[in-house]
Parts: structure tokens; C-alpha cells; sequence
């Protein structure tokens, strides 16, 4: 069961593995995209090209729905980003039990945005969790974990894909030590638990009191979604990319500073940030160089949060 492109390396290499799939189970086809053109989920195009059989219901939580899934007498069910929750009754079918690989540490980051805010709250490390569901939110008993660093160049589209991979070779490795029994499930420390809410448009708006470094993990967190943006006489300038710059400048936060040509400084609540890539209001994702041909901004300028 899952959905978007960070469960399509999980069911290839359920498939690689040689596990029976007897059923793929992903949400219904719907508009996507600028052109809202109706379109199939990551995880059904990647069944379909393994010769899958696919299911798409509007809700899974139905009684006709449980039936069908009890009929096919899996050992098992995979639960990867599939964007509903699992009642009691779907938790139950299975005599393994339901497995679910979330995109942090456990018992922190639980929730939907786990890959953003481990970037936004500046970790040096996070990773893959695979545990067994219940029918709180990712608050079941774990089985493994592995970490990775989080990089300085990393955003969260990169950290994304290596999470990803992560994550499908801990599923394959939980399903051999579960079948072997060699993993121990282990309870969750809850007083240990942090969340990581879903992020919203509003989310990205860039407060120039923080400190560059700060910034600069907030942007490269809002990337590619929903975008880290500020504002130039009213209209919006969306930043894909910066780096922390030390200064003696001493200017209120959001104030833009003396720099080259070339460049664009913004004074933060600590030290500067230089803006590499940006996209203006009606434009595309440019080079701060080649937006700046066009679109001047002087220093004195003041970005607006």
C-alpha cells in the first residue's frame, strides 16, 4: 500500500526480492500538475510496469474493502506513504502483522513532513524507520533503524531519493529477520516523541530575524515544496538556494547589502545570506546573475517577510 514516487523503490524491490505481490493498493487517479491533467500515482505506474495487479479505492475504511483484502490471505501487508490511515480492522488481517517504513528516527519527526523538518530544525543526522502499525500516528513498536547524515547541500528533494533507497533495503532486511526471527520488535519511548506536521504554501515565508544559517537550512527544507519566498514591492521572489555569509554590516534584518554586481546579499537577524538561485514572480528558477540582468535591486532594499 502506498502512493507517491518515495514508495516506488520499496515495491521494486519487494519485487526484486521475490515476494508474492498479490495485491498493490494506491489512491485513486487524480488531477495533478499545472495542467491538472488526470494522472496515475507513482506506486500504480511502477506496478503496471511489473505486471501488478492494482486496487485504487476512495476509502479503504469499508467493509467490502477489508473482505476483499482478508480474501487474498496475506502473510503480510507493506504500508509506505499510502496517504490513509489503516483501521483496526485492514491491522488485523494479516498474521504478520502490517509494516510501515516512516522517513525519521523514531520516535522523532512522527507525522507527514518528517524529510522537511529534519532539514528546517538543522539535525545533522535522521534516517528510516521500519515498524510494526497500530493505530496511533507512527507510534508503533520499531523493528530497525538506519541512519544517514544530512548533508550541507542537502534539500528536501535530495534527502528525499536517498531515504527512499534507504528505506527499501530496510524493508527487505526487517522481512528476511522477521521471517528468520531474528528481530526483536521494541516499544517506542514516547516521551522521547516529536512531530512533524504537514507543511503549508504560508509555511515558506522567510523571517529575516533568524540567523543565515538558520535560513539557509529553511530554504534548502522548503525545497522543492512549498518554497521558500519573501517579498520586493509586493511581489513574490521564491529562493531555491542561498549560503550563510559572515559581515560587519550592520543593517536590519531583510535589508539588502553591498555586494558585487552579481550577487545578492540580504541582511538576517545574524550575519548575511547570498542568494544563488531564485524564480520572480511570472519567471522561472534562474541564477541569482542572470535574474539580477533583469531585475534590479539596489542596496537599501529592504525584502519583506
Amino acid at each position: 500500500m502506498g502512493t507517491p514516487e518515495f514508495a516506488v523503490p520499496a515495491i521494486k524491490k519487494l519485487h526484486q526480492d521475490g515476494h508474492e505481490i498479490v495485491l498493490t493498493v494506491t489512491q485513486p487517479d487524480r488531477p495533478r500538475g499545472r495542467g491538472q491533467q488526470v494522472s496515475a500515482t507513482p506506486v500504480k505506474k511502477a506496478a503496471l510496469e511489473l505486471k501488478l495487479p492494482v486496487s485504487q479505492p476512495e476509502s479503504i475504511r469499508t467493509f467490502e474493502f477489508t473482505r476483499a483484502i482478508r480474501a487474498l490471505r496475506p502473510d503480510v501487508m507493506v504500508v509506505v506513504a499510502f496517504g490513509q490511515i489503516l483501521p483496526k480492522s485492514l491491522l488485523s488481517v494479516s498474521p504478520s502483522g502490517s509494516i510501515n517504513i516512516h522517513a525519521s528516527l523514531l520516535p522523532k519527526y512522527r507525522g507527514p513532513a518528517p524529510i522537511q523538518w529534519a532539514i528546517i530544525n538543522e539535525e545533522k543526522q535522521t534516517g528510516v524507520t521500519t515498524m510494526f502499525m497500530d493505530e496511533g500516528l507512527d507510534t508503533g513498536d520499531i523493528l530497525l533503524s538506519e541512519k544517514t547524515d544530512i548533508l550541507s547541500a542537502d534539500t528536501a528533494a535530495s534527502l528525499h531519493d536517498r531515504l527512499a533507497v534507504l528505506g527499501a533495503e530496510l524493508l527487505s532486511e526487517t522481512l528476511r529477520g522477521l521471517r528468520t526471527g531474528i528481530i526483536q520488535p521494541v516499544r517506542q519511548d514516547h516521551q522521547q516523541a516529536t512531530y512533524a506536521p504537514l507543511l503549508k504554501k504560508s509555511d515558506g515565508q522567510i523571517d529575516w530575524t533568524r540567523p543565515a544559517r538558520s535560513l539557509d537550512a529553511f530554504i534548502r527544507g522548503m525545497s522543492p515544496w512549498p518554497g521558500a519566498f519573501t517579498f520586493h514591492a509586493a511581489k513574490r521572489l521564491k529562493i531555491f538556494r542561498a549560503e550563510p555569509l559572515r559581515t560587519d554590516t550592520r543593517e536590519a534584518p531583510g535589508t539588502v547589502i553591498q555586494g558585487f554586481p552579481d550577487e545578492l546579499r540580504v541582511m538576517t537577524g545574524d550575519g548575511a545570506l547570498s542568494i544563488l538561485d531564485i524564480q520572480g514572480a511570472s519567471g522561472k528558477r534562474l541564477p541569482i546573475r542572470n535574474f539580477l540582468q533583469g531585475n534590479r535591486i539596489p542596496s537599501g532594499t529592504v525584502l519583506t517577510s
